[in-house]
């Protein structure tokens, strides 16, 4: 499976050159490997590109995939190779619906393990709370999101989002079961003269 990643190379022209690490989500420490001798990082990085000459925000939009990509690194070689690591946020959950919602979160190796370990337990306790029925979909996922850029400086995008009009078109998916909820409470509506007549 690995952990993939999407390695990003600014160009002088401010777009960039995209490539692919099939490991590089793991840990951020291909971070500390990209070098101005081993741009490459000695073959973690594969030599080909994915994409050449893309904005910061089509990267987002249309190639990291917050469902895939556990980690983006922006490469500067004009800064003597500088990376900037982020980790990948879904805020999504697992059933298929709105997939492409995600967050980059700025980190380095010390405190990539507390940014994911932080992430993981908040989703997962909004996962259990949506569950229980507390709490809708969609609420849970505003919340999310708002934590991640609060509380970790978080940037959301939508990947598969289109860039022409400018425009965020990004729509959460109604909660279904507040769609059953409406439904049975007009059907008693409508049912109730029914019955009486």
């Amino acid at each position: 499976m690995g952990h993939r990643a999407l390695v990003a190379y600014r160009r002088p022209d401010r777009l960039y050159d995209l490539r692919y690490s099939h490991w590089g989500g793991e840990t951020v420490a291909l971070a500390d490997e990209i070098t101005a001798t081993t741009p490459l990082a000695d073959g973690a990085i594969e030599g080909a590109l994915i994409a050449d000459s893309i904005s910061r925000a089509r990267i987002l939009t249309a190639y990291l995939d917050p469902c895939v990509y556990e980690a983006l690194y922006l490469v500067t070689p004009s800064r003597n190779y500088d990376v900037d690591a982020y980790r990948v946020c879904w805020l999504e959950w697992g059933d298929g619906r709105d997939g492409g919602r995600g967050a980059i979160v700025a980190v380095d190796s010390e405190e990539d393990g507390t940014v994911r370990r932080w992430f993981r337990a908040t989703k997962t306790a909004l996962g259990d709370i949506i569950e229980m029925g507390a709490l809708s979909r969609r609420a849970a996922q505003a919340y999310l999101e708002a934590r991640v850029c609060e509380e970790r400086d978080g940037i959301p995008y939508t990947y598969g989002e289109s860039l022409d009009d400018g425009e965020s078109t990004y729509t959460p998916t109604a909660d279904r079961w507040l769609e059953a909820e409406r439904r049975e409470s007009e059907d008693r509506t409508d049912g109730g003269g029914e019955r009486g007549e």
